[in-house]
Order: C-alpha cells, then sequence, then structure tokens
C-alpha cells in the first residue's frame, strides 16, 4: 500500500516529534553549521541515537497498529547549504537509505518522508522567496528526494505563503503525494500574517495537484487550537484540508522560543490532554 492510500484510508497515522531538542540534550549531539541534522547519518554515535528514537515511534505504532511516518532530517539540505558544506547532494539519497534500514525493522506500515524547509528563518520568515524564485530553488531537492524513492514530501514550518507556493510547486512536478506544514501564530495566521484558510485557498487554486493535506508544526496544541478557532479559519475548506499537528511541547511565541537557551516544555501529561482535547473541540469548532 502506497502512502497516499494509507493516508486516504487510515482514520489516525503517527507521525514523528521533532528530532532535534531530543539529539542535542538527551545525547549530546552537535549538528553541522550549514546542513544542520542532514549530515548526522555519517557519525556513528548520531546513528545510533537516531535509529533508537525512530525505534521508539514505532514501537507505538505496533502496540496501537497505527501507519507511522517519519521524514529525513533534512529540513536545511537545499542545494545553498550543501554546495557550501563538506557534504554533497548523495546526503539526500543517503538520508532516505538510513531511514529504509529503520522501515526493514518496522511491523506495522512505515512511510519515510523527505523533510524540506524554507531558505531563511522559519521563526523569523526572513529570506522569504517569491513564488517563481521559491520553485526553483526547492526543485533540486524535491528532484532528488524523488530519485531515491521517497514516498512523500514534506514542507515543514513554512512560514510565509509565497515561498509554500512555490515549494508545492516544486512538490507537484515530482508525482511524489506531499504535504505543507505551516508556522503559525495563536491569532490564526503564517508569520507573515496569512490566515490558514487563506493559505490554503492560495495552494490549492496555485497547483495542479494538491498538497495531500495541510498541518502545523513546531507548534503546541493550544496554540493550533486558538488559530483554528478563529472566525476566518472556521471554514469547510480548513475542516477538509487541514489534517494534522506535530507538536511543539511549549505553548510560548515563536520570538520567545527562537534559539532559546534552556529547553521550554510543557508537563507531559497536559501536553497529553491538550492533544485530545485539540481533536474533541476541533469537532465543534470546524463543525
Amino acid at each position: 500500500m502506497d502512502f497516499e492510500t494509507c493516508f486516504n484510508n487510515s482514520s489516525v497515522i503517527l507521525m514523528e516529534g521533532a528530532l532535534g531538542e531530543r539529539l542535542k540534550r538527551e545525547y549530546g549531539i552537535s549538528f553541522d553549521n550549514y546542513v544542520a541534522m542532514a549530515g548526522l547519518i555519517y557519525d556513528k554515535d548520531a546513528q545510533k541515537a537516531l535509529k533508537t528514537i525512530w525505534k521508539e515511534y514505532l514501537s507505538i505504532a505496533e502496540r496501537y497498529d497505527l501507519p507511522f511516518i517519519a521524514t529525513t532530517p533534512t529540513r536545511r539540505a537545499n542545494l545553498e547549504r550543501v554546495s557550501q558544506s563538506s557534504f554533497d547532494e548523495r546526503i539526500i539519497a543517503d538520508n532516505i537509505n538510513f531511514l529504509l534500514q529503520v522501515k526493514q525493522e518496522a511491523k506495522t506500515p512505515m512511510y519515510i518522508g523527505g523533510l524540506m524547509g524554507c531558505k531563511g528563518d522559519a521563526y523569523k520568515a526572513t529570506e522569504v522567496l517569491y513564488i517563481h524564485e521559491a520553485k526553483d530553488f526547492h526543485s533540486w531537492q524535491a528532484n532528488l528526494f524523488k530519485q531515491a524513492s521517497a514516498d512523500y514530501l514534506f514542507a515543514g514550518i513554512m512560514p510565509a505563503l509565497s515561498e509554500a507556493i512555490g515549494m508545492a510547486k516544486a512538490m507537484e512536478q515530482t508525482g511524489l503525494p506531499y504535504i505543507i506544514s505551516f508556522m503559525i501564530r495563536n491569532n490564526g495566521k503564517l508569520i507573515d500574517g496569512t490566515t490558514i484558510h487563506d493559505a490554503i485557498l492560495q495552494i490549492d487554486s496555485a497547483t495542479d495537484r494538491n498538497p495531500i493535506c495541510y498541518m502545523a508544526n513546531c507548534v503546541h496544541p493550544q496554540i493550533l487550537e486558538q488559530a483554528l478557532s478563529k472566525t476566518i479559519n472556521k471554514s469547510a475548506l480548513v475542516k477538509n484540508r487541514f489534517q494534522g499537528i506535530q507538536a511543539n511541547t511549549s505553548p510560548l511565541s515563536p520570538e520567545q522560543l527562537d534559539n532559546c537557551k534552556d529547553l521550554k516544555s510543557s508537563d507531559i501529561v497536559n501536553l497529553a490532554e491538550d492533544m485530545i482535547g485539540l481533536y474533541n473541540i476541533l469537532q465543534i469548532f470546524l463543525d
């Protein structure tokens, strides 16, 4: 069963949480100045840590009979950054192949996504690309993921509409299913001020092969609840097309979290209750 079929026929899909903070704080692993976590697959200690974390998620998926989706840690591995680093384009295929090793041990359906991100700072929406610039800029990475046989593509924490549209255009040309995930504020808008409703409407209108769905990531469920409760976002379009969250554990704003030296986190039980509450409340908000 391919990813798109799984998505269309599954009521719940488990996705990994963010890897970065765990790798830094639990395992003491540092990242490359250019490609960030993408180069960790070449380090034995980091390899072991990555496999441990992914297998923890897999064990949960297996316990509850859920499909599991993971993404390569390649959000910063675009052409510009890879060219400045000590790596080359093989870093994309090598990340896919590394996750395939994890998948070989899976006892539940597992799908591997090629993670991509904006050119600039996702928390501040700097260096935002225009649509045509974004399509050209991101096509290099999207095509490499296609060649490496990724199951789907994932645009993570996209803060601005124009670059998200260009990213979607780059992704759709690969023929792979893809997800656009936003960086949002509790006012119901992306960092650039576009509402979730308008962002979905404009991306769907600008693409022939639409994203399989939209999400938010690096956001606390309380923030997402507030964002989706805004009148403009309580629409049939948002209800039908907005499908997921990759949660942050802190309800602080992007500005408060950006480059924070100490870990900001809510209690694990409270976070779980907020996630359940988000699911239940959204049935009302978006009904």
